[in-house]
């Protein structure tokens, strides 16, 4: 390993160290708002940093293991940039949700569950998202899209990949 690279990962830490002292001073001894925090910061938890907050919080890891993987909204690996949720609840589903995860896992070249090999993308179902006049529905980065077709779903999915485009362009 390179000192460049060793002095990087130090620098890492450090900022680690300082973002989990600010969460537990905010949050003091409560472990999920903490772990809603790195979520976040990072898009799923750390090994590391759930290591340290075990350390801070003076609990044995396993609990902080036990609550991180019980609830379905933390992760243990890196999630994309973007996080696309579809819905296939009885409404959703009957209306063609399926129809939509088909779509997505083609374009996307990804299954539920995956991040497309560029992390700007994660796909996830979940059984109701609550929307069920509109279905089928998706959310993408907390927006909801709902009356979904193929071709809509296509747009949309169309649009955020030039929002990345024009953002590459003007950084040159």
């Amino acid at each position: 390993m390179t000192q460049s690279k060793k002095n990087l990962e130090d620098v890492n830490i450090i900022i680690d160290e300082i973002f989990l002292d600010k969460s537990i001073k905010k949050h003091g001894n409560f472990l999920i708002p903490i772990l809603q925090d790195i979520q976040e910061s990072y898009r799923y938890l750390p090994e590391e940093c759930l290591i340290k907050v075990a350390e801070k919080l003076q609990i044995p890891l396993i609990d902080v293991y036990g609550v991180a993987t019980f609830y379905q909204s933390f992760g243990l690996v890196p999630k994309g940039e973007h996080i696309i949720t579809v819905c296939l609840g009885t409404a959703c589903y009957i209306r063609g949700g399926t129809n939509m995860v088909d779509v997505l896992t083609k374009e996307l070249n990804v299954k539920p569950g995956e991040t497309t090999k560029d992390k700007k993308f994660t796909l996830e179902t979940v059984h109701c998202l609550g929307c069920c006049a509109i279905s089928p529905v998706m959310v993408i980065d907390d927006k909801i899209y709902g009356n979904l077709t193929r071709a809509k779903l296509r747009k949309i999915l169309n649009r955020f990949r030039e929002n990345e485009e024009k953002l590459r362009q003007s950084d040159i």
